[in-house]
């Protein structure tokens, strides 16, 4: 066996609260600038004015982050759509071509009113 070699298959990635997430990351991001903003003159004189920096790129880099994610999750959910309307086409397809009428066929029977 060669070492490094996986043993099982990887597992499904996890979907969670993307874009939420990564609004959150990017609020805290620049919370942390503005926070340390009034004591610029403390950082710099130490030489740690890189951290203010730091979290003013951590912030930009959220923008895009949003951005992106919000893509991300828009292409995920029209695919979804598309998938879900071709796979009823499909179905009614085959109803049409087996000659079941629509009340029969895999969408399940209509439902009928009764004159109780």
């Amino acid at each position: 066996m060669v070492k490094g070699t996986p043993k099982h298959e990887a597992p499904e990635p996890l979907e969670g609260p993307v874009v939420a997430t990564i609004v959150g990351g990017t609020i805290t991001w620049f919370a942390l600038f503005l926070v340390q903003l009034p004591f610029y003159g403390w950082f710099d004189d130490r030489g740690h004015a890189w951290w203010l920096w730091t979290c003013l790129a951590g912030g930009g880099l959220g923008f895009i982050g949003i951005w992106y994610v919000r893509r991300r999750d828009a292409a995920i959910k029209r695919a979804q759509a598309t998938q879900a309307a071709q796979t009823l086409e499909a179905v009614d397809a085959a109803d049409s071509a087996s000659g079941i009428p629509e009340a029969e066929s895999l969408r399940g029977p209509s439902p009928t009113l009764s004159a109780d």
